[in-house]
């Protein structure tokens, strides 16, 4: 199994998202949203802004 993200609707019935590793860890989840095309696009925007990050030091 590869990484990857799961889309589900929540107990309060918003949507929302997990980011899986390969051996099905959850590794990061997301915020929730009303619809589940918005939780799509959220996936969208992790894949984006994670190509791009940098690893900083917390202070």
């Amino acid at each position: 199994m590869s990484a990857h993200f799961e889309v589900y609707e929540d107990k309060a019935h918003q949507w929302r998202f997990r980011l899986k590793a390969a051996n099905g860890e959850t590794v990061a989840v997301g915020e929730s949203y009303p619809t589940k095309a918005g939780a799509e696009k959220g996936c969208d925007a992790v894949k984006r802004a994670a190509a791009e990050a940098d690893i900083k030091q917390a202070a």
